[in-house]
């Protein structure tokens, strides 16, 4: 009996060493979060400035499932996920692997530093390619690249409309965010990226809107953003708490359910999820507070 226990604890060892070898700074959120393949946020040594939040036993990935991928950007152009590590985490542990831009949050700490750009999507998705395709990588063969999300809050929306074209996308997430036009680009922080409304033209997937309803500062962009889209399935989803979102509260609060039933169904093809925002009374508007808009594509 105690030469099995023996024998299981460095099977389990070995097993999470190729992790550890890439893993430069680790933490475990919220007990890993709700859902069935609890998370971890880490640091990699092969992606400097990205944070990312996968779930811990990768053993259950492979061939016949693997991890779609959430590419997500940073609210203030903030070059750490420090405002929105509690709704990745959660989103990971539901069988995501999620590359944030920027450092991985220092607990209690607030991120200094200078801003983030809107390469650091495209290094992410770079990089779960690669991981993807390395044979002594954690992820060989555990990734599916079919079907990246990238989305982004506030700046991190901006960021995510300014990569819209990559054909690497699958699904695009604009949470709290929009794009400036002519009259109002002189209210935008210095820094985002400001990518004209003409834009919108080279997106090439679904595409939802997450915002704070009326108080949001980003309401106006993002509604505007919402009403302009014609060519592809476009959906604008509104909660009644401005601009900061609930990103902040446990697992995320309010603002993960739609974002986990829009990853689950546009990434992997969950009919229950879709029935969140399609159907005659979409799921979503049973929730208190939520308001739901779709161009009908």
């Amino acid at each position: 009996m105690k030469a099995t226990i023996l024998f299981s604890a460095l099977f389990a060892m070995m097993a999470s060493m190729p992790m550890q070898a890439q893993t430069s700074a680790s933490r475990v959120v919220e007990e890993g979060g709700t859902g069935p393949y609890k998370a971890i946020m880490l640091e990699d040594a092969s992606l400097e400035a990205h944070t990312i939040f996968v779930p811990q036993d990768l053993s259950k990935f492979g061939k016949d499932q693997k991890l779609p991928v959430l590419v997500w950007g940073n609210g203030a152009c903030n070059n750490s996920p420090f405002e929105h590590y509690l709704f990745l985490n959660e989103i990971a542990s539901h069988g995501y692997i999620v590359v944030a831009t920027g450092y991985m949050p220092k607990e209690g700490e607030r991120y200094q530093g200078p801003m983030s750009k809107s390469e650091q999507q495209i290094e992410a998705m770079d990089w779960v390619f690669q991981q993807n395709e390395k044979k002594d990588s954690p992820y060989y063969g555990k990734i599916d690249t079919k079907n990246i999300c990238v989305a982004g809050m506030s700046c991190g929306g901006l960021q995510t409309l300014f990569n819209c074209a990559d054909k690497r996308i699958s699904s695009l997430m604009i949470c709290n965010s929009g794009l400036f036009n002519q009259q109002n680009a002189g209210s935008a922080v210095g820094g985002m990226p400001m990518p004209p409304k003409e834009k919108l033209k080279e997106i090439h997937t679904p595409i939802i809107y997450i915002l704070g309803g009326e108080r949001d500062i980003a309401y106006g962009n993002g509604m505007d953003d919402f009403h302009r889209i014609s060519h592809v399935p476009a959906y604008a989803a509104n909660f009644p708490v401005g601009h900061g979102g609930t990103y902040g509260r446990p697992h995320g609060g309010e603002f993960t359910i739609p974002a986990l039933a829009w990853l689950d169904w546009t990434l992997k093809g969950d009919k229950e999820a879709a029935k969140m925002f399609t159907g005659s009374e979409p799921g979503l508007l049973k929730r208190e507070g939520w308001t739901l808009e779709s161009n009908g594509k």
